[in-house]
């Protein structure tokens, strides 16, 4: 008898499961050695700073240190999920113009108009593109620190005046609706002045210079004959 071919199959029901898509997009925005002295001699550790957001108004910012890179990774996302903010985006911009202040960094952010895109440095976009802002004035006035430019970029996002941000919602809203019913207005004025210009008689074209000489020579022959 022939020997069996060993097959390997793939466990579970029907094959490979599918991967559920994740709630919050993840990034690792800086991977440190730090080291720090002991009777032993130097104890060398890895820190992650990781910022994860769901690109619609949900952001989030986690620091842990561990033994090798995978676990500081995997720390930081787990501390980042529990400390989650709320960001209002108002027409993908930020509400107001703000400054916010985090040990030596200082950010300061504006909004912008629709297709200028983010306009910042490489740690405080990355915190815009995550929270689903998609235009964006911002300056680091400060220190260059990535976790304190981060801290202060979300201490900037999460503390606009609320007054300010309902009265600004408002006149989005006044203005989408204006702007919906001058679209219908449009179109439902378009379409008479089209059915007039149809029904208008075309218009007779004045005969060109040429002709009109030439029917004054022969009226002239006409006449001398």
């Amino acid at each position: 008898m022939a020997a069996e071919k060993n097959i390997m199959r793939p466990r579970g029901r029907g094959g490979y499961e599918k991967r559920e898509p994740k709630e919050y997009e993840e990034r690792v925005i800086e991977i440190a050695r730090v080291s720090r002295v002991a009777k032993g001699g130097r104890r060398i550790r890895f820190r992650a700073l990781v910022v994860l957001g769901n690109r619609n108004g949900k952001v989030g910012m986690g620091v842990a240190k561990a033994t090798e890179v995978a676990e500081a990774v995997k720390k930081a996302t787990a501390k980042a999920k529990k400390h989650i903010k709320i960001v209002p985006i108002i027409n993908g911009t930020i509400p107001h113009e703000i400054i916010a202040k985090h040990g030596g960094s200082r950010i300061m952010l504006k909004p912008a108009a629709s297709g200028t895109s983010i306009v910042a440095g490489g740690s405080i976009r990355s915190v815009a593109e995550l929270v689903g802002i998609t235009d964006l004035l911002a300056k680091s006035l400060g220190s260059s620190n990535k976790i304190n430019s981060v801290t202060a970029t979300l201490i900037a996002l999460t503390s606009f005046n609320p007054t300010v941000v309902d009265k600004i919602k408002g006149f989005a809203k006044k203005s989408e609706n204006k702007l919906g019913e001058l679209k219908t207005t449009e179109t439902v004025e378009a379409i008479p002045q089209a059915e007039e210009i149809k029904e208008e008689k075309p218009v007779k074209v004045e005969k060109s210079e040429s002709k009109a000489k030439t029917e004054k020579k022969k009226a002239i022959k006409k006449t001398s004959k």
